[in-house]
């Protein structure tokens, strides 16, 4: 019988509140993305861009708090729950002061940033708008993205599934308000949809604040926040800096991805952002697995069990590519019909079916890089992943994007192909890297002298 804190971190357990919480951000996007239409394909462009940008901007705080969050996993799996207590609390300090700093520059120089960023000239002034009011809410973002973190990584990952309902429904009508004018709202159009995105993040920041607060066994007090453990936040960034680099490495890789396509066309560009909504539908409960194995994986590595953390590796590449394949079929047949209800134009439209049928061969990578990449990630082996991040994300996504993409003229099929091949890439070495065991012998070796009895782990046929 398991106890009560062990049925926590079950992968179904940790898994559906993830995905439901996963489905309404991506509900989000999607009903932005539909909404903004009404406005302008051009409207559209631009929130695309500015969401690459965005995400770019989080990596400077999601270092902290992804190697505190599975810091805390691990803590928890250890019983040490008082210094996972005080990982979170460094952890939000440290990520809302990096925020306040992003929002003060998104908000500042707006423009001339989507200028660099080669924004076509024409979409300067809507950019400007956009990036200003969503991006002088970054503080917000950097303190959502922490907190759901660190209560996910308690074992409570229903919490921040119910924020994010209570986030979804308020932005949706707001935005609906703003766009059309509906319930006594002025009709400002993108300038409304902006304002809609930081109000909702500011509601959900003030939920999960006080969800955060009665997190662990003891309440956390307000003078806590001053407490600084040096030895603790170095734990943390050992973890933290090479996740930090691995999704710089994505982020800012897809951010340059996205200049090259914006120098193709407009037509391109949107087509590309009706086509990341479509896929991110399509990957959801693959992402969802992948994010909640690294979670059981630390709180078993921290509990020393390293044959179930082993296991629970390809259990959930196991369930996780049946879905994505499954959701990938379906895009691929339906997903012409899809991209008709974002836009009319017919330019767009076929673009982005030209991209289904790559689309497919896409999503079983993503989910081999994700699942096992997430799970070197939760016993602490994020050098690794950060090593062939730098390689295959430059060289073969973004490099060899380039050539094909642009130079050799073969637009978005080239640029996919590229993305394709590295994901391929990047699982494939996650997955001989996994087998290979490294950190779970390592773990077993120094719990021998604790435990005599403790047996070599023996190698495991990669099937679910």
């Amino acid at each position: 019988m398991l106890d009560k804190n062990t049925s926590k971190f079950t992968l179904w357990v940790l898994a559906w509140p993830i995905f439901i919480e996963l489905f309404l951000q991506f509900l989000l996007g999607a009903v932005d993305t539909l909404m903004v239409s009404r406005i302008s394909d051009d409207a559209v462009a631009v929130v695309g861009f500015s969401n690459q940008l965005f995400q770019a901007m989080t990596t400077l705080f999601m270092t902290v708090a992804s190697g505190a969050g599975i810091l805390i996993a691990q803590k928890i799996g250890s019983s040490k729950s008082g210094d996972a207590r005080t990982i979170a609390i460094m952890a939000l300090s440290v990520t809302t002061l990096i925020g306040i700093v992003c929002s003060v520059i998104l908000f500042a120089v707006p423009e001339q940033i989507a200028a660099v960023l080669q924004l076509p000239e024409n979409l300067l002034p809507l950019a400007g708008t956009y990036i200003s009011i969503v991006g002088g809410g970054m503080v917000l973002i950097a303190m959502m993205a922490t907190m759901s973190t660190v209560i996910r990584n308690t074992g409570n990952t229903r919490a921040p599934m119910y924020v994010a309902i209570g986030m979804n429904i308020i932005h949706v009508i707001m935005n609906y308000g703003f766009i059309f004018g509906a319930f006594g709202f002025p009709q400002w159009g993108l300038t409304g949809v902006a304002i809609s995105t930081v109000v909702s993040r500011l509601l959900a920041v003030l939920l999960l604040l006080y969800i955060f607060l009665r997190s662990f066994e003891y309440r956390v007090k307000w003078r806590e926040f001053r407490v600084f453990d040096r030895p603790l936040f170095g734990e943390v960034l050992k973890i933290g800096w090479p996740l930090g680099v691995n999704m710089s490495c994505w982020v800012f890789s897809q951010l340059i991805i996205y200049t090259f396509i914006a120098t193709l066309g407009a037509a391109e560009l949107a087509a590309r952002t009706y086509m990341n909504t479509l896929e991110s539908f399509c990957f959801l409960l693959g992402s969802s697995i992948a994010m909640a194995a690294q979670i059981q994986i630390a709180h078993l590595f921290g509990a020393g069990r390293t044959k179930e953390a082993y296991r629970s590796a390809y259990r959930a590449l196991g369930f996780g590519t049946i879905y994505v394949v499954v959701n990938g079929f379906i895009l691929f047949v339906f997903g012409k019909q899809l991209l008709g209800m974002f836009t009319n134009d017919q330019t767009i439209i076929a673009i982005g079916a030209s991209l289904l049928g790559m689309n497919l061969i896409l999503q079983p990578g993503k989910m081999l890089n994700m699942a096992l990449g997430n799970s070197l990630n939760a016993v602490g082996d994020t050098r690794f992943t950060m090593y062939i991040s730098l390689g295959s994300m430059w060289l073969v996504a973004t490099v060899l994007s380039y050539v094909l993409g642009v130079h050799m003229g073969w637009g978005l099929i080239g640029i996919y192909s590229c993305m394709i091949a590295d994901e391929y890439l990047r699982g494939a070495l996650s997955y001989f890297r996994w087998r290979n065991q490294k950190y779970l012998r390592k773990a077993e070796q120094q719990a021998e002298p604790m435990n005599h009895h403790t047996t070599p782990i023996e190698p495991i046929p990669a099937q679910v």
